[in-house]
């Protein structure tokens, strides 16, 4: 029988749609990375400073009892220790039972003597010498330095102001800013002054020029010029050239702006050497008085890493002091049964595995740090041999690819990380720096040619200062191909004045 090609169409249609609805096994192959949690940690340890990473390990000591620290020599301090003991008490047996030199404490003390006199304070309770556990912790760290409003507070307590000057020294107080100036306007003032006092401008204007005469001088002024004015009136009256410094700031501060020093001299009327008195005594005072005050605590960098010499060869070592040392407590690990299903025994293997993950992952840190160094280290031997000028250029992939890691992983072993050297202590980012070509085809460091600038312009001709396109003439003398803007803006991120500034400077 035959069939139609309309019949034979449906037919494969079916066939092929059956074909498409089968279920089928494919076995594929791939790798794929998966965020454990023992990962996370080792990312987030490798990327905390040292000061974070202590703070990590002391909560981590007092959340997890399995967690230990691992103090080397700790045993052997300790059966030291005991025969040291032992052979005191051996002595204090020997000895006679009254002591001629007549230790023992007296039954009735002087009036006039004090107990230390004579009891030197020392019990079984402490070791005698043992002055480390003696001594009280808080006498170390520095003493909290109040704010500038506090400062200010104080002052005002202690001056002869009234009730109502005070409460309005106070809300004028709370106006200044960090730097010293004020951040409210006139009217601002008036409207937080209590409503009662019904304070006026006169008033107010008043008390504030009385606050401006705390300390520092200058505080609480509206601009610039209203605070180095105010430090003017405050110096004696036969300081030299003070009427004339006021008179230059009052009336011609912009050409001091400017520097137009030129110019400045001819309008006061005054020979070069008087002007360069008069810029003296201006630039003697402080611009932003507020700065003087500072209740920020002060930043301690302890070093991740110390680079030695020993042998003829830069080594690297981890300071044992951001690197201490933790073990899993044998005791407590012993009491973990393996068919104990309890809560407290559940409890206990928990603790074991974080102490565990924890420990490998500051291992892992500790690896990677000293590998990294290393790296650096044996890139920039020129640094550490002669100083900036021979800095090399370096980028994180070429760590990277030496060491056998991800540039991610480089960035984040590189921040807030300290490496101390016979030249300073520096953050593993100082080393990395781009290149510049030069002429024979190699490439020099930014941080070397920013060294060489410095040294060119140490070294100048006081009166002929160099100017930066000279400096790029003299480069590219060298071999270092450098544009005129480029030195410019090294020259700038150096802090460094430009060649009519320095030639100005130094003439006064």
């Amino acid at each position: 029988m035959r069939t139609s090609a309309c019949e034979r169409r449906y037919t494969d249609a079916a066939s092929t749609t059956d074909t498409a609805m089968k279920q089928s096994l494919q076995l594929r192959i791939g790798q794929q990375l998966t965020m454990t949690p023992q990962l996370q940690q080792a990312i987030r340890l490798l990327q905390l400073s040292s000061l974070e990473l202590r703070t990590e390990i002391q909560q981590a000591l007092e959340s997890n009892f399995m967690l230990e620290l691992d103090e080397e020599g700790e045993l052997e301090q300790q059966e030291q220790e005991q025969h040291e003991q032992q052979e005191q008490e051996a002595r204090e047996d020997e000895a006679p039972a009254s002591d001629p030199a007549g230790d023992d404490i007296p039954e009735d003390l002087p009036l006039d003597t004090s107990w230390d006199d004579i009891y030197d304070g020392s019990t079984a309770l402490s070791a005698p010498g043992d002055e480390a556990a003696q001594r009280d912790t808080l006498d170390n760290r520095p003493a909290a330095s109040d704010s500038l409003q506090q400062h200010l507070h104080a002052q005002i307590e202690l001056e002869a102001f009234s009730a109502r000057e005070r409460s309005i020294a106070e809300v004028i107080v709370d106006a200044v800013g960090d730097d010293g100036y004020l951040t409210q306007s006139t009217d601002d003032l008036l409207a937080g002054c209590p409503e009662d006092e019904q304070v006026d401008a006169e008033e107010l204007e008043a008390v504030l020029q009385r606050v401006q005469r705390l300390d520092p001088t200058g505080v609480a002024a509206r601009d610039p010029q209203e605070a180095l004015c105010v430090q003017l009136e405050q110096l004696p009256e036969d300081t030299p050239w003070r009427e004339e410094a006021r008179h230059a700031l009052l009336e011609h501060l912009g050409l001091i702006a400017e520097r137009r020093y030129d110019d400045l001299g001819r309008a006061l009327g005054v020979s070069d050497e008087a002007l360069g008195s008069i810029l003296g005594l201006i630039q003697s005072l402080d611009p932003r008085p507020g700065s003087q005050i500072s209740d920020t605590t002060p930043d301690y960098v302890i070093p991740d890493v110390l680079v030695v010499r020993r042998d003829g060869a830069w080594q690297v070592e981890l300071n044992s002091e951001t690197a201490p040392r933790l073990r899993v407590n044998a005791y407590y690990a012993s009491l973990i049964r393996r068919a104990d299903r309890s809560a407290d025994n559940h409890c206990l293997r928990n603790h074991l595995q974080e102490a565990r993950w924890l420990i490998k992952s500051l291992r892992s840190r500790n690896e990677t740090l000293l590998k990294v160094a290393s790296a650096i280290v044996e890139r920039q031997q020129g640094f550490l041999d002669h100083g900036e000028e021979a800095m090399q250029p370096l980028v994180l992939r070429e760590i990277a690819e030496a060491v056998e890691m991800h540039e991610s992983t480089i960035s984040r072993i590189t921040t807030s990380k300290y490496m101390h050297t016979p030249r300073g202590t520096f953050e593993f980012k100082y080393f990395f720096s781009s290149h510049v070509q030069t002429s024979d085809g190699g490439e020099a460091s930014a941080t070397a040619i920013r060294a060489r600038i410095r040294r060119l312009i140490a070294e100048e001709d006081r009166a002929k200062p160099l100017s930066d396109s000279a400096i790029a003439r003299i480069l590219h003398e060298e071999g270092i191909q450098v544009a005129r803007r480029t030195v410019a803006k090294y020259r700038e991120s150096l802090s460094i004045a430009s060649s009519a500034e320095r030639k100005e400077a130094r003439r006064r």
